[in-house]
């Protein structure tokens, strides 16, 4: 086994890369290209799927280049992605219809309120775990079949298929119009409203009420297991595991048992629980989903809270104020000053996720006065990831009724140690971040590697986990809890700014 390798591909929000693995779960190569963020009216966020089947292919040459390999030497190939962010195409030409549909894109707001009716955000919440809310993918196959012409009379012919990104992957990864494989897994498929999560199928009720043809829908399979073998660079590779990337992350931080927790930080961030067997309904505005499942065995469930804007706050500094030149200068801009400055940034750019659901919120900064310069902006851009962590933290502990005792953490902002730092202030714990950082990728790796015997067991990939470094808090308790109360005076701030009338989607 020493000579063979595990490659995943990661297609993430703001780029996509092929990462491969050895036994020992080390990073041997990574290649990553960034692809386009469009962005058509306030609100709206889309991205080029042909352009990102092309960045893959790209990562995936790239990476086997880098780390001198055959494809013969790539045991198998799995996939991770954003999870969400929608694509149709027309299956004889692989020809996307529109541009996919970003997972914090907003244009579904109005057409969410009225799926809810009379019973409102919670109607569909006992069958899939979810809030009706813009950020998932039933809404936005609804929108595109209603508002892209032709669209739906092409989808009832059963020209048209829908994925979320690991499915356009896969189906292009393994012959696209000329045999691909049209798969899902159980984590993304959870996260479209469309899935029961006792069943693990499709709800027919459900798409009676969003008006989505079944015939769209991918078959929903395990996270773990091969759907078929690729062609092109890696000829003949077993494709063999697709996981949405949180919940990767939390099988690459080898949260195997109920309790064990973990929080990514990338684009948004999220922090997710293991339920083992059980589906936990929220009562304090987390989603109930599937963490994963390995063949035939029973699904793993958890709880999630997910944040929209943590790490795409940093990157909006640099883009769209220039205030820095690189995302790793937020840190020391942020270390010129010992504070805040009382300045609060809340940056509800597309609502707010968990646990409010205001799709209704806008960004704010409160607090300004005049002593207030760029390094305190800097520092509360920064906070504002911790306290919406710790804001999460509370509703899982309410619902799950455990203390958090250590929260594992991953992702590319976990190489701010001052961010890492502060979020140990919030929380009043320990921060562990593992030696390999890049755990949603190394999540699909392990599970591919798992369907094809190359690691035997759960305990083979707990043996590969490690410690590199750990922040515990510095904070006193009124300090923590002054900065706390703030923090919620300006998530008050942002609500109520969207009105229906703002929110109601128009034909292209």
């Amino acid at each position: 086994m020493s000579d063979t390798y595990i490659a995943a591909i990661d297609q993430g929000t703001t780029s996509s890369r092929c990462i491969i693995f050895g036994a020992d779960g080390r990073i041997v190569a990574v290649d990553q290209r960034e692809h386009r963020q469009i962005f058509p009216r306030p609100g709206w966020v889309e991205h080029d799927a042909a352009e990102i089947w092309s960045v893959v292919r790209a990562v995936v040459a790239g990476a086997l280049d880098r780390a001198g390999l055959r494809r013969e030497q790539i045991r198998a190939l799995g996939i991770t992605n954003q999870r969400e962010t929608t694509v149709l195409w027309d299956r004889h030409t692989g020809v996307p219809v529109h541009n996919a549909i970003v997972w914090q894109d907003t244009r579904t707001d109005a057409l969410c309120r009225e799926l809810g009716g009379n019973v409102g955000q919670d109607r569909f919440r006992v069958e899939t775990g979810l809030p009706l809310a813009s950020y998932f993918a039933g809404p936005k196959i609804r929108w595109l079949l209603d508002h892209v012409e032709g669209l739906r009379e092409r989808a009832e012919r059963g020209d048209i298929l829908f994925g979320t990104m690991e499915s356009w992957v896969v189906w292009n990864l393994t012959g696209g119009p000329d045999g691909g494989v049209h798969v899902t897994d159980v984590t993304n498929a959870s996260r479209t409203m469309l899935m029961n999560l006792e069943t693990l199928d499709w709800d027919d009720r459900i798409l009676r009420a969003m008006d989505v043809p079944r015939s769209l829908l991918a078959e929903i399979r395990s996270s773990a297991e091969v759907y078929g073998t690729a062609k092109g660079v890696l000829e003949g590779v077993p494709v063999a595991s697709a996981l949405g990337d949180q919940q990767a992350a939390l099988f690459g931080q080898t949260c195997f048992e109920p309790g064990e927790a973990k929080s990514t930080y990338g684009t948004g961030s999220f922090l997710l629980i293991n339920t083992g067997p059980r589906i936990v309904q929220s009562h304090h505005g987390l989603l109930s989903t599937v963490g994963y499942r390995l063949g035939k065995d029973a699904p793993v469930y958890a709880l999630e809270g997910s944040i929209a804007v943590t790490g795409s706050l940093v990157q909006w500094m640099r883009d769209q104020m220039g205030l820095i030149a690189t995302a790793a200068e937020i840190e020391t801009l942020a270390l010129t000053v010992e504070d805040n400055g009382g300045a609060y940034f809340v940056p509800a750019f597309s609502g707010l996720f968990a646990p409010y659901w205001r799709s209704d919120a806008r960004g704010v900064i409160a607090g300004l006065t005049a002593y207030v310069n760029k390094g305190h902006i800097a520092r509360a851009v920064l906070e504002a990831t911790a306290w919406q962590t710790r804001e999460v933290v509370d509703a899982m502990e309410r619902d799950s009724g455990v203390e958090l005792a250590t929260l594992k953490v991953d992702g590319g902002m976990t190489a701010n140690n001052l961010l890492m730092q502060t979020i140990a202030d919030v929380l009043d714990a320990p921060v562990a971040r593992p030696f390999v950082a890049e755990t949603t990728a190394l999540g699909a790796a392990y599970a591919a590697g798992l369907a094809v015997g190359y690691w035997p067991d759960l305990d083979s990939l707990r043996a590969n986990w490690h410690r590199a470094a750990e922040w515990t808090s510095r904070m006193d308790e009124a300090t923590r809890e002054r900065g706390y109360r703030n923090w919620r005076k300006a998530v008050d701030r942002t609500m109520d700014w969207v009105e229906e009338s703002d929110a109601r989607p128009r034909a292209r």
